[in-house]
């Protein structure tokens, strides 16, 4: 992985060697990311962590932000109850399931199912892409000391260990034991599919494709008791070819439905 830690700036250098040593990745000091040369990318610790490509003409960082920007707008106006992944877990009158995300990722799924209601659980195995989601977690906590509503959701909000397997850990679930399960594998990008933002194209190269994917979907199957639900891009195949019992299809992505019992309401 040609990967490396810098730090913002001086006061960060101490936070951003013990990342390094943590992920294992060479701790550069501080120095501006344009110029750093033998690397494509690098995390730059400082008052939010970013992963940001190298290089002069390099894209926007990507960082994780759960209090401000898209997730904000998304929170105060992406309709609520009525969002697609909102019907898509089983959210209805005032049932609100739990729901594990094994593939969080940067984590805006959860936090938009977070924010309607649910309690999440939030799985994610990438070492990287959790050294993201956990400093957005633990910026979304300190905004949540002042903000009630953001409490709110942040204490809907609960980060697992890291693990090294998504699979494995479904496997060792007691079956039925979880409400919902949530998956949202990484697909292989498709050189004709809608235009990605740049510095998320620069994410995926880095994180790769989930190539174990269809793996997740029969312990899932076994440990959740509602249903599992799997979040897909409209055209691709259904996960490990399994058909749905019923997929909810938007305009460039749908979520298949896998029920096992009826959720209330």
């Amino acid at each position: 992985m040609e990967l490396a830690v810098i730090a913002a700036e001086d006061g960060f250098c101490a936070g951003a060697e013990a990342l390094a040593s943590e992920l294992q990745l060479p701790f550069l000091g501080n120095q501006p990311a344009k110029f750093v040369e033998d690397f494509s990318f690098v995390l730059e610790f400082g008052p939010a962590l970013q992963l940001r490509e190298t290089g002069r003409k390099a894209p926007g960082p990507v960082l994780v932000d759960f209090v401000t920007g898209a997730a904000a707008h998304r929170r105060k106006y992406g309709g609520g109850k009525g969002q697609q992944i909102a019907k898509a877990v089983g959210v209805r009158g005032g049932f609100y399931p739990q729901v594990l995300d094994a593939t969080a990722g940067l984590g805006r799924d959860a936090f938009v199912l977070a924010s309607v209601g649910c309690e999440v659980r939030l799985l994610e195995r990438n070492p990287v892409v959790y050294a993201l989601l956990a400093d957005g977690v633990k910026r979304l906590q300190e905004a949540a000391a002042t903000d009630p509503e953001l409490a709110l959701i942040a204490s809907r909000m609960i980060l697992e260990d890291r693990v090294d397997s998504a699979q494995a850990w479904l496997a060792a679930q007691p079956q039925e034991s979880l409400p919902v399960v949530f998956l949202d594998p990484m697909f292989p990008s498709r050189e004709k599919s809608a235009k990605v933002k740049k510095e998320m194209a620069a994410f995926h190269q880095l994180v790769g494709s989930d190539e174990d994917a269809n793996g997740l979907l029969a312990p899932a199957r076994a440990a959740c008791y509602y249903r599992t639900v799997v979040k897909r891009p409209r055209l691709a195949p259904f996960l490990a070819e399994e058909k749905p019992n019923l997929s909810l299809e938007g305009k460039s992505g749908r979520f298949d439905i896998y029920t096992r019992h009826g959720v209330p309401g």
